[in-house]
């Protein structure tokens, strides 16, 4: 099946603009949504971000790693035409970033999150702050599947919809081709 580009690029266009991602989470039935900054990944599809152990949403994922969530744009603030919104929907499961991955990934998430030199000395934790018993963590999301918002639809007919994006080999190259931070092996 012929990958349609535009999607690719509505794709990459969001996972580089979007500053958070909303992950939802659940335990015991009651669910819980954060609101987190991020670092995405291509071949596999991934993103990586950084929590307290003891917050709600890890917590919950200790309990049940999967999860959903979702990110948007939007080229302005509060009056924004609705053609200049775009989102995207997923669902995924999520780990803690073990010791043994912890290297591979702390500077690509932090160089990400804080792309200023600057901010990042301030702010970035050290490697020893995220494993054994210190209260922090890196965890990574694997999107299982990928939504965006249906935008020639709506146009049309006013029907909010999703179109899945197929997250195979086709499609997850060339989302690897396209992004910022290169891959981190497996």
């Amino acid at each position: 099946m012929a990958i349609d580009e535009t999607l690719i690029e509505r794709t990459v266009h969001l996972l580089d603009r979007a500053r958070y991602l909303n992950l939802a989470t659940a335990r015991d039935g009651a669910p819980w949504v954060a609101t987190l900054e991020y670092a995405w990944f291509a071949a596999p599809l991934h993103f990586v971000f950084g929590s307290s152990t003891g917050a709600r949403h890890s917590g919950d994922l200790r309990a049940d790693p999967r999860v959903s969530g979702s990110l948007y744009v939007t080229e302005g603030a509060a009056g924004v035409a609705v053609a200049s919104v775009d989102g995207a929907q997923f669902t995924g499961r999520c780990t803690e970033i073990g010791p043994e991955r912890l290297a591979a990934y702390h500077a690509p998430f932090y160089e990400t999150v804080f792309p200023d030199a600057g901010q990042r000395a301030r702010w970035q934790l050290p490697p020893e702050l995220l494993r054994g018993a210190a209260p922090h963590r890196l965890y990574r999301v694997d999107v299982e599947r990928w939504w965006l918002i249906d935008t020639r639809h709506w146009e049309e007919d006013r029907i909010d919809r999703r179109i899945e994006l197929s997250l195979d080999d086709g499609t997850l190259a060339r989302l690897s081709a396209r992004a910022r931070v290169r891959a981190v092996s497996p």
